[in-house]
C-alpha cells in the first residue's frame, strides 16, 4: 500500500462515532445595540460617510450642494432624474468610465461592518458601483440588520444573476503600506439613510 492510501486508511477507521449539531448562531447579534448608529459608526471608521435623509428631495439638494452636477452623473433612481441620467443601462460599460458619481439603491444594509446588499437588478450594470469616482446607495434605515448572519438569513434563496455587499470606498495598503482610495472601485461612498 502507497504512504497516501496508508494515510488515507487510517483517517477513514478514525472518524467519530457521532454527528455533531450545528451551532444555534440565532445568538449573534441577539445582544441590545443601536443598530443605526453602530452602522453610521462603523462606516465612518472604514472610509464611508453617512447622511440621514427623509425624502428624496433632501437627496437631491445634497447632491446639488456636495457634487458637481455639471459632471456626469448616473442612477437607476427615477426620482433623482433632475441631476443624473437613467438612459445609460444599455450603453457599453466602457463608456461609463466618465461617470463621476452613481446613486443607487441598496436592498439591506449591516451593522455590523457597513456592508450594503445590491443585486444586478437594481444596478443598471453591473460594473457602475465599482467605475465611478464616487458612489451613493440609499438604503431604508429600517433595512439595517445587526449582523452578518442576518444579512444572510435575508438573503435566503433569492434569485439574482449577481449580488455583492458594498462597504465603505474602495482602499488597498497592499503597495509599501501606502493607502490608496479609489484603486479598485470608487474613491468615496456616501449612504443616504432613508426614513
Amino acid at each position: 500500500m502507497s504512504s497516501k492510501a496508508d494515510i488515507l486508511q487510517k483517517i477513514k477507521q478514525n472518524q467519530p462515532d457521532f454527528v455533531t449539531e450545528l451551532p444555534n448562531l440565532n445568538l449573534l447579534g441577539s445582544e441590545q445595540f443601536n443598530i443605526l448608529e453602530t452602522y453610521k459608526i462603523v462606516l465612518k471608521n472604514i472610509g464611508g460617510d453617512s447622511v440621514e435623509v427623509t425624502n428624496y428631495a433632501e437627496i437631491l439638494e445634497y447632491i446639488k450642494t456636495n457634487y458637481t452636477i455639471e459632471k456626469r452623473i448616473i442612477t437607476t433612481i427615477p426620482e433623482l432624474s433632475e441631476i443624473a441620467s437613467l438612459d445609460w443601462k444599455n450603453d457599453d460599460p466602457h463608456s461609463l468610465q466618465d461617470v463621476e458619481l452613481n446613486i443607487i439603491k441598496a436592498y439591506f444594509g449591516v451593522a455590523e461592518n457597513s456592508a450594503l446588499w445590491v443585486t444586478d437588478d437594481i444596478l443598471g450594470q453591473r460594473i457602475s458601483p465599482f467605475i465611478a469616482q464616487y458612489l451613493a446607495i440609499i438604503v431604508h434605515k429600517k433595512d439595517i440588520v445587526a449582523t452578518m448572519h442576518q444579512a444572510y438569513e435575508r438573503i435566503g434563496n433569492q434569485e439574482y444573476g449577481f449580488g455583492t455587499f458594498i462597504a465603505g470606498p474602495s482602499k488597498t495598503a497592499d503597495i509599501e503600506q501606502s493607502l490608496v482610495l479609489g484603486a479598485h472601485g470608487a474613491r468615496g461612498l456616501i449612504v443616504f439613510l432613508l426614513d
